[in-house]
Order: structure tokens, then C-alpha cells, then sequence
């Protein structure tokens, strides 16, 4: 590696000389003291991969030189320390590789050339599915119902286990990911031989989760990228970005009495969104910090995806090292963390002077107040207060005034009216809150309050715990509140990402067909991150966020038409009025159940053995041998065809001609609206395709579980229940109009016919398209179906990226244009030319209706760096990393 800055120098650390590349030996030419804390990560990233190559010391004095208010125009090649993947997104990351290992020898390479070059760790969280609930065999039976449909999955990922160098697996009923990543795989800082010198240097990663996010509370920096980029990243390859604009986070005061880090983080979600934050950074600092523990900057670091940022992070200070030692790091690597964060200037005291950002806001923190986000965008946060009023507007807009407003439902042996805005899904769930002591004790605590008063869940409620990690039942347990969880109905359920991802399994049966028979709108309240339309049931229309206390409250009052400050949740045993007051948890006493009840041994104890598995882990019998032995009766597995045919010669990108759109959709489109991870509707595309292969329609399991097999995944592109495609309208799921036949068929079948007639196809959006989750499918299935370029008014950071990465054109209107200003049906031929090989940075776009009225417009070409140029020009960005490494043999 070059040098150029000759800025390599050495600590001491427990009594060891370590090399780092020293950012205070540029003090004297360069201020850094006012560079962000994240700029300082991407310097010493930059200084220390310089190559002259992929990183020239004009990219380091570009930072070096950052000016906070420019728009970013710089790119630079980002190189993550490791890679953190979890199984519905991994699976088809690992599918990718080993095919990747196939095509690499047709091409006259070796399979083992495929092999990650940085850690790699998976960790299996998102398939455990909400079966069982209110019981203390769920766990056990949901695990087990988990085995069973993931055998294939869990085969494919021990075997790649064993076939990849440093590569790991985190086995099932774990915890999830970015709880894992947070209690014990995060470093922050790395200790590596290299060259002969033992180097430090920050933790940093990429994830195939967007809400890997979450470690950025522990003062790593990382982020969510598509799976074919952390693929690419796993090979060696440097995420190629502009250097990004900072935002400033002023955090000030401390959270007053009844108001949670939920409460703090939908607040601050709310704020960013409306300020702007997409493609961003935001770090926040201040003196608020001095009294906001880490689990609580972990949740609002969690749900930058949410405020749109690239990532949400926090310094280094004495709360992380507090907190590593809570978790149980081991001494030497706390000193490590300490000694190297002071040796760089990057460790937060309060003398230092204040950042220059990008932009600023600020938020006095004793000004929270309770909230809850819904019915359908994380972002849309309504005050506990106002929220009965709020729902009555969200009824008045969803309900069909000619149906009932309420049912007789009878469920066993109760029977009960069941209400528009009954919540029926109540669940403690997620990663952005589950780390969390004083939430997840607070609704312990909470519980026992209300269990000590005779309060109950209401019958029609499906109530579930899914805790982050097993530290967290331990905890619970040991303050004595599990018990009253249980009682309840909370039980835990399993140790995943359940409701929040999809995988709220079904409704019981008479409520479902209550819910769908009547057309009710009822409702879930989750501590997830997630709420978008479709996403957390079917049935369910309306989805609200909040903390976990807030959660447990809800399905004592079983309505979201309640004011919980003013209306009972209930009766107590002499039939008198209990209100929320009455069994909410003072901030003092959460603090002290806390002090109390939650040490280092505990997290010890739990990831003793965490790589070695459980007895159901260790018994999965997995194939061996370089190449992965695929079958063709696989329903879960099966080789992808992005290779076929593949050549190492790069052909000319040609313009495009004579294209049909396949949807015309409005704003807001999610990546769940594109690829759905929850059940498979039993008429859909994909659902005919398992029946074809024998598959029983209980064993359909998930998209999300399917994502290995590519049959299943471009039938389920687009196949959204609650997906609105206006070349069908009256419509709603995966339906289009084929043109010019006139027909309304389900958008694979069109498809189908589209590419069998040699037709091009594209997609045109609104704003905020691909808002959501980190789905590589969302853009490997747009390509799947023959679309060959996505024409919006804006991109989310992530699924922009991914389109890039599997060849499909991202396209831009230019500022004040879009499908409805420009009079577009979606009934038009499309001819997008000008192109010029993938170097145009406008392209013209003609869109001819069918009595032969052309509208002529320009879009914005979105490939935003050279290297995104050249992904495209090869089809992908595998392709790319395929022909650069068979090259080399």
C-alpha cells in the first residue's frame, strides 16, 4: 500500500506497540478537529487502502478538502474491515456466490477463486415464523416448524459454511442480527497482522439488512447494501460512493418521566424525514449524549433507514466502553477500543470543539413525548394524546361505509364483538427495540402492574415476544417479570425477526375470517421499525410502532379507539377504572431493575458457544466439496440464471427501443410493494408454481424463506397484496393491463408474453421509490421480468443501487416532471436513446400512444460513478467482479 500522507505511526495498547495510520500527523496541515466523526473513519479508510489505483491521494485530499455544504460530487472507494449478512437476504447472497463459483469455471477460472477475501458472518434470524403464540411450548414448536420448512435453506447454508473461507454461521434461535452484531461480533476496533505489523484499525462493515444501521450507536460506521454489493464487497471489491454530506444531530437534555428511546427515536424520525436526510450521513452529538445510554443511541441508530439516512451515527465515549463492558468484551480489546480512539481524536469529551456539518438540527430531549407511528409509514408519528382522533380519521378514510362496523366472533368459548380498529396483533418484536433494557423491563414491569390489578388481553389479540437475544429472556427473568409477560399471552415465541419482517403467522382462524369476510379494518401494534402496507399481515390494514410498554397496553385495551391518558384500560378486581397511569413504570424504578438485573455474565454466558450451535443446528446433515451439488427438485435452492451465456467480452450498451410499461405506480412504492418477504397468497403466480412442484399450500412457507429460488422470487416481484398498479386500475396485488392485447393478468404472466415477443419493458414511479429494506430482490426480480430501466421522480439510496447492480437502468424525470405532468398512461411505446454506452448523463425519451401522439421529455441518467458505469456497461456488478477475477487465471 502506498503512503503518501506519511501518516503511519504507533500506539501503545496492554502493553503492545500497534501501527495505525495517525490522523493527528496531518494536524499540521489540515484542521481535522472540526472533520465529523465519520469523515475521520473514511479518511483513515482511504489512508490506509491508498493503492494509487482504486484509492490516488487526490481522493484523500478531496476529504482532506471537504467542504460540509457542497453537494457531493467526489467518489471514493469505501473498504468495509468485514461483511454481516442474515438468511432471508443471505441465502440468495450465498446462491449468488456458489453460482458464481460455476460460472467462474465455464469461464476458465477455478471455483476456489470465489472465496470471501474480509469476515463474513451470517447470522440466521428472519425465518422463524409466529405459529404458536401464548404458550410456553411456542418457542419450542415454532423452532421446530422452523426446521422442518427451512431443511433445504439450513443444508445450503451449512454447506457454504464449510465450502468458504472465514465464513460464519450464527445458527437459529440465536437472536437477531443486528442485536448479535451489537452484544458480541462488533469490534469497533480491529487488531489485524499485516505485512509484518500488527495494525489496528476502525470496525466498519456493510450488511445485506438496511438496518444495520444499528451498530452506528456503538461508533462503528456501516450500513445496508443490496446483496449482490456486499457480495462484491465480500470479493474484494471497495463500495464504490460519493464522499457524503454530514448532518449534524444536536442532542440536548435528557427524556422526561413516562416517555421512552421509542418515543425519542419516532421523534427524531419524523424531524430528519422532514429535513432531508436520503443519501446522507447523520451523526449526532451534544451534551444530551451524556445522558442517553448506548442501548437507547442503538435504537435510534437502528432506524436510519427510517429518516432516510445512509447511516445514524454516534462517537466513541465513556458510555461505549461502559457498554462493552457490560456485554462482556474482554478487557484488552475495551483498552484497545479506548487507547486507539484517543490516539486518533476520535474519542468524544466535552471540551472538544463542535463539528462543521452539512446542516443542523437540534432537539431538546426533555420535550418527548409518547407517540406512535402508523398506520402505514414509520415517519408518520402521532402523539399518544391525539391518537384516538387520529385513528377516527384513519377509519373515515379506509372503511367502507356499506359494510358492518362490527361482528360476532365466536373463538372457543368466548364470544365477543370484533370492532373496526380492534387490534388483533400485539407484538414485542424487532431489533430496534429488544436491545433495549429499560423498554423491554419497562414492559415487564408494566405487566406486573397490570397482572397485580386483574387486568387480561383481550381474546380476539395475537400477543408474541420475540427478543433480540437470549440475554434478554435472562434478564427478564431474573427481575421476575417474565411471569407476568406470560400471563399476559406475551410468551416468547422465538428469537427473530418475526411480526416486523411478515412473519406474524396467521390470525387465528375465526378472527381471520371475520377480518376478511366483513372487510374490517383492524389493527397491529409492534416495537418494530417497520409498518408499510402488506408488510406485517394480509388482513391487517393499519399498523402502528411503538414501545414495548405502549404494546403490552394495547392488548389490555384491545382497540386502537381509546385514549389511553383519559379512557380505562380496564377494570381491576374490585371493578374499579385502571388507567394507563396506574400501572406505568416510573423512570427511576426501570433504571434501578436494570442496575439490578442485567451484568457481563449474563452475555457471556449466552455466546460461550454461539458458533457451535444447538442440538437442532448440529443435526442439519449438509452436502460438501467446492461447488455446491444443486437439485433440481430443489423448491428452495436453485442455480440463477444471471450467467447464462455469459462471455468474458463486454458488449456496447444499446439504446432502448419499442418498450411496453409493465406497471405504472405512484409514490411511496416500499421494497415490500416490489418484493414481498411474508406469506405466498394461495391464487398467486407463486403459489401455482410450488402446486406444480408438489408443494402442499401449508408448506408454501414465505418469500422471504424462498429467496434461493429464483422461479418463486420473479413470480412474487410486484405481488404486493396491497400493491396499487394503475395500468390496472379498480385493482390491487400483482396485476397489469397487457398491452396492446387489453387483458388484465397478473404481471409475471404478462411478462412472460412480453419477453417471449421480444418486448423491452420498463416501470414508472413517483417519489421515494424502493423506500425500505435492503431487498436484493426487489432488483433482481425487476431484471428477472425483463425490465430493462425504472423511470421515477427519486430513488431510495439502497434500491438504486441494487438496480445498478443487476443491470437495470435507473432514470430520473428532471425536476418538476412526472408521469401525471407529462400526461403518461403507461399505455405508450417507450424509446429512451442517447444513452452513449452508459455515459450520458440526460437521455431523450419518447413515449408514443396508441393513436401515434408522441410526448418527447429528458430523464437523468442515475448512474452516479465511474464504477457504476462500468457495473452497468457488464450487465451487473457480478458480472463485473466474474470477468475482473477470471481474468486474473
Amino acid at each position: 500500500m502506498t503512503n503518501s500522507f506519511d501518516t503511519l505511526s504507533t500506539f501503545t495498547a496492554n502493553g503492545r506497540d500497534y501501527h495505525f495510520y495517525s490522523l493527528p500527523k496531518l494536524a499540521d496541515k489540515y484542521d481535522l478537529q472540526t472533520l465529523p466523526f465519520a469523515q475521520k473513519i473514511l479518511l483513515e479508510n482511504l489512508l490506509r487502502h491508498e493503492d494509487g489505483r482504486d484509492i490516488s491521494q487526490s481522493d484523500i485530499e478531496a476529504l482532506l478538502g471537504w467542504d460540509a455544504s457542497a453537494e457531493p460530487s467526489t467518489e471514493i472507494a469505501f473498504t468495509p474491515a468485514r461483511v454481516l449478512l442474515q438468511d432471508f437476504t443471505g441465502v440468495p447472497a450465498v446462491v449468488d456466490l456458489a453460482a458464481m463459483r460455476e460460472a467462474v469455471v465455464a469461464l476458465g477460472g477455478n471455483a476456489e477463486q470465489i472465496n470471501p477475501l474480509s469476515p463474513v458472518e451470517l447470522v440466521i434470524d428472519h425465518s422463524v415464523q409466529i405459529d404458536y403464540f401464548g404458550t410456553n411450548e411456542a418457542l419450542d414448536l415454532n423452532a421446530k416448524i422452523e426446521f422442518q420448512r427451512n431443511k433445504e435453506r439450513y443444508q445450503f447454508l451449512k454447506w457454504g459454511q464449510g465450502a468458504f473461507d472465514d465464513f460464519a454461521v450464527v445458527p437459529p434461535s440465536t437472536g437477531i442480527v443486528h442485536q448479535v452484531n451489537l452484544e458480541y461480533l462488533a469490534r469497533v476496533v480491529f487488531a489485524k497482522e499485516k505485512d509484518g505489523k500488527l495494525m489496528a484499525y476502525p470496525d466498519t462493515l456493510v450488511g445485506t439488512d438496511s438496518h444495520t444501521t444499528m451498530i452506528n450507536g456503538i461508533g462503528v460506521l456501516g450500513w445496508g447494501v443490496g446483496g449482490i454489493e456486499a457480495e462484491a464487497a465480500m470479493l474484494g471489491q471497495p463500495i464504490s460512493m460519493l464522499i457524503p454530506q454530514t448532518v449534524g444531530f444536536k442532542l440536548t437534555g435528557k427524556l422526561p418521566e413516562g416517555a421512552t428511546a421509542t418515543d425519542l427515536v419516532l421523534t427524531v424520525v419524523q424531524m430528519l424525514r422532514e429535513y432531508g436526510v436520503v443519501g446522507k450521513f447523520v451523526e449526532f452529538f451534544g451534551d444530551g449524549l451524556d445522558h442517553l445510554p448506548l442501548a437507547d443511541r442503538a435504537t435510534i441508530a437502528n432506524m436510519a433507514p427510517e429518516y432516510g439516512a445512509t447511516s445514524g451515527i454516534f462517537p466513541i465515549d465513556d458510555e461505549v466502553l461502559r457498554y462493552l463492558r457490560l456485554s462482556g468484551r474482554d478487557e484488552e480489546q475495551i483498552n484497545l477500543v479506548e487507547a486507539y480512539a484517543k490516539a486518533q481524536g476520535m474519542f468524544r469529551h466535552a471540551d472538544q470543539p463542535e463539528a462543521v456539518y452539512s446542516g443542523l438540527l437540534s432537539l431538546d430531549m426533555s420535550t418527548v413525548l409518547p407517540s406512535l407511528a402508523g398506520p402505514k409509514r414509520p415517519q408518520d408519528r402521532v402523539l399518544l394524546s391525539e391518537s384516538k382522533a387520529a385513528f377516527a380519521d384513519t377509519l373515515t378514510s379506509m372503511a367502507d361505509p356499506s359494510r358492518p362496523t362490527s361482528v360476532s366472533v365466536t373463538q372457543g368459548d368466548n364470544t365477543f364483538e370484533l370492532q373496526h380498529g380492534a387490534v388483533v396483533i400485539a407484538a414485542i418484536t424487532s431489533c430496534t427495540n429488544t436491545s433495549n433494557p429499560a423498554v423491554m423491563l419497562g414492559a415487564g414491569l408494566l405487566a406486573r402492574n397490570a397482572v397485580a390489578k386483574g387486568l387480561t388481553v383481550k381474546p380476539w389479540v395475537k400477543t408474541s415476544l420475540a427478543p433480540g437475544s437470549q440475554v434478554v429472556t435472562d434478564y427478564l427473568r431474573k427481575a421476575d417479570v417474565l411471569d407476568d409477560l406470560e400471563s399476559l399471552g406475551f410468551n416468547v415465541v422465538g428469537y427473530g425477526c418475526t411480526t416486523c419482517i411478515g412473519n406474524s403467522g396467521p390470525l387465528p382462524p375465526a378472527i381471520g375470517s371475520a377480518v376478511r369476510d366483513n372487510d374490517l379494518v383492524v389493527a397491529s401494534v409492534l416495537s418494530g421499525n417497520r409498518n408499510f402496507e402488506g408488510r406485517i399481515h394480509a388482513d391487517v390494514k393499519t399498523n402502528y410502532l411503538a414501545s414495548p410498554p405502549l404494546v403490552v397496553a394495547y392488548a389490555i385495551a384491545g382497540n386502537m379507539n381509546i385514549d389511553l391518558y383519559n379512557e380505562p384500560l380496564g377494570q381491576d378486581h374490585e371493578g374499579r377504572d385502571v388507567f394507563l397511569k396506574d400501572v406505568w413504570p416510573s423512570n427511576h424504578e426501570i433504571q434501578q431493575v436494570i442496575t439490578d438485573n442485567v451484568n457481563p455474565q449474563m452475555f457471556i454466558d449466552s455466546y460461550a458457544s454461539v458458533f457451535n450451535g444447538n442440538p437442532q443446528w448440529n443435526a442439519v446433515d449438509a452436502p460438501q466439496g467446492a461447488q455446491y451439488d444443486w437439485l433440481d427438485a430443489s423448491t428452495y435452492i436453485r442455480n440463477p440464471p444471471y450467467f447464462d451465456g455469459m462471455t468474458m467480452q463486454v458488449e456496447e450498451v444499446k439504446d432502448i427501443h419499442g418498450a411496453r410499461c409493465l406497471a405504472l405506480l405512484g409514490d411511496s412504492i416500499t421494497t415490500d410493494h416490489i418484493s414481498p418477504a411474508g406469506s405466498i397468497a394461495a391464487d398467486s403466480p407463486a403459489a401455482k408454481y410450488l402446486a406444480e412442484q408438489g408443494v402442499q399450500p401449508a408448506d408454501f412457507n414465505s418469500y422471504g424463506s424462498r429467496r434461493g429460488n429464483h422461479e418463486v422470487m420473479m413470480r412474487g416481484t410486484f405481488a404486493n397484496v396491497r400493491l396499487k398498479n394503475q395500468l390496472a386500475p379498480g385493482t390491487e396485488g400483482g396485476w397489469t393491463t397487457h398491452i396492446p392485447s387489453g387483458e388484465v393478468m397478473p404481471i409475471f404472466d404478462a411478462s412472460m408474453q412480453y419477453q417471449d415477443d421480444k418486448t423491452p419493458l420498463v416501470v414508472l414511479g413517483g417519489k421515494e421509490y424502493g423506500t425500505g429494506s435492503s431487498r436484493d430482490w426487489a432488483a433482481k426480480g425487476t431484471i428477472l421480468l425483463g425490465v430493462k430501466a425504472v423511470l421515477t421522480e427519486s430513488f431510495e439510496r439502497i434500491h438504486r443501487s441494487n438496480l445498478v447492480g443487476m443491470g437495470v437502468l435507473p432514470l430520473n424525470y428532471l425536476p418538476g416532471d412526472s408521469a401525471a405532468s407529462l400526461g403518461l398512461t403507461g399505455q405508450e411505446t417507450f424509446d429512451i436513446t442517447g444513452l452513449d454506452n452508459g455515459k450520458a448523463k440526460t437521455v431523450d425519451i419518447t413515449a408514443t400512444a396508441n393513436d401515434g401522439k408522441q410526448t418527447q421529455f429528458k430523464a437523468r441518467v442515475r448512474l452516479d460513478t465511474p464504477k457504476e458505469i462500468d457495473y452497468y456497461r457488464n450487465g451487473g456488478i457480478l458480472h463485473y467482479v466474474l470477468r475482473q477475477l477470471a481474468a486474473k487465471t
